[in-house]
């Protein structure tokens, strides 16, 4: 008999070769202990029946606490939107307002099936910290670092999140440094900050060759583009998760490529705002790690990772024009082992014996699940994020039958809708 504290009994499973198996999950502790098709014998059972489980899906890049300002400013070019309607009512956020968004972006993940978020924002990152800890999330957190203003202060705030929170919440909160694009951070701030990074072995999270726009003021400055001007900081030595890297030329890919630079590709976001699609058919070609981000859900404007694997499947297959790229399987692991890599989390991703217990259960009895001929296929082409049934993260139940089991869903949408109305004056 396996000892266990659950088991999730004959449910479909995904494995990353496309296969779909159907087994027991044995749940020990923070990991899975066993995938069997043996007896089951254990005194907590979830009925696995008419689901199909997947890893945990690993949202690589966002702002949690942006869920403040959705549909505040839309149908806007990037920097418009950035510098017009974003960063001015940014600077009026406080403590208050930074934690409502984030537990209320926190409830909008679990409830379709996002166990780990990478986030980049601030100030206030703390109260991110604490909407982690209470959810039962994985959070990867980062202070948001524009360098040209008050750059010094941000620095040292990113510091102190990183000393107050690497490792907290059980290991579920990890701390990157996040100087925000090289448009807002000059090279020798840059260098300033991968010095400080190195000094406490952290990893960089950043905005790179997002648009046109940012990769012709690069030249036009520095008389390189960004990859270029950024491998000269010092901050590739570091690990870097990098996001959007929508426009890339041949020699940037090398760069990314032989600095094993991962990538969070944001297609709502980018659709969105128009700033063109990623290249992520010639990345994973290339070995680069590609992973899928919801960004904030002021330019996306939801936080639906389901949303993100289809649309990351079908424009791959638009931009090339071949139907066979990022097939549904490789959808699925853009979301799951992918993003678990890019965000630097170990043993999270795969539904495998020795793995972490972050899991999710979708549920298949719904009319656009039927017929069930494929289940990675429909999940991607087909299903609703309203699927989500249960969500596990290091073998705690965070979700059951749509049921939030670690967070009041009523009050923090009362505590939000106050801050976003004194925010905004709406």
């Amino acid at each position: 008999m396996i000892q266990n504290d659950f088991v999730i009994r004959d449910v479909k499973i995904f494995k990353p070769n496309g296969e779909v198996d159907t087994a027991n999950i044995f749940v020990t502790g923070d990991k899975i202990s066993a995938i069997t098709q043996s007896e089951v014998t254990a005194e907590k059972i979830i009925d696995g029946r008419g689901k199909f489980a997947t890893p945990g899906l690993v949202n690589a890049h966002t702002h949690a606490s942006m869920t403040l300002l959705r549909s505040y400013s839309d149908d806007k070019s990037l920097m418009d939107w950035l510098q017009k309607d974003i960063w001015p009512i940014e600077d009026k956020m406080t403590h208050k307002d930074i934690y409502a968004g984030a537990a209320l972006a926190a409830v909008e993940m679990i409830r379709s099936g996002t166990t780990a978020f990478a986030d980049m924002y601030g100030p206030c990152m703390d109260e991110v910290a604490k909407v982690v800890d209470e959810s039962g999330l994985r959070g990867i957190l980062s202070q948001g670092i524009i360098g040209i203003a008050n750059g010094d202060k941000k620095l040292a705030e990113n510091v102190e999140l990183y000393k107050n929170f690497h490792g907290a919440a059980n290991g579920r909160i990890t701390v990157m440094f996040g100087p925000h694009a090289i448009y807002t951070c000059p090279p020798d701030f840059l260098r300033k900050v991968a010095d400080t990074a190195a000094k406490f072995n952290a990893e960089i999270h950043m905005h790179m060759n997002e648009t046109q726009v940012e990769v012709a003021d690069s030249i036009k400055t520095y008389g390189k583009r960004p990859f270029e001007v950024v491998a000269e900081t010092g901050l590739l030595e570091l690990g870097m998760l990098a996001a959007h890297c929508v426009w890339l030329s041949d020699d940037e890919i090398k760069i990314m490529k032989s600095k094993k630079i991962r990538v969070a590709h944001n297609p709502g976001s980018n659709m969105k705002l128009a700033s063109g699609i990623c290249p992520v058919t010639k990345l994973l070609r290339e070995g680069v790690t590609v992973a899928l981000g919801t960004d904030g859900a002021s330019s996306n404007n939801n936080l639906d990772m389901l949303e993100e694997i289809r649309l990351a499947a079908l424009l791959a297959k638009v931009d090339t024009l071949d139907p066979l790229t990022v097939p549904a399987s490789t959808a699925i692991q853009m979301a799951t082992e992918f993003g678990a890599r890019a965000v630097g989390l170990k043993h999270v991703g795969r539904l495998e014996v020795g793995c972490k217990a972050d899991i999710v259960l979708w549920d298949m009895r719904g009319v656009d699940w039927q017929p069930n001929y494929n289940p990675a296929s429909l999940l991607v082409y087909s299903a609703n994020s309203s699927a989500a049934d249960t969500v596990i993260v290091d073998g705690k139940i965070l979700m059951q039958n749509r049921e939030l089991k670690t967070l009041d869903e009523e009050k923090i949408i009362s505590e939000f809708t106050a801050c976003a109305n004194r925010l905004t004056g709406r």
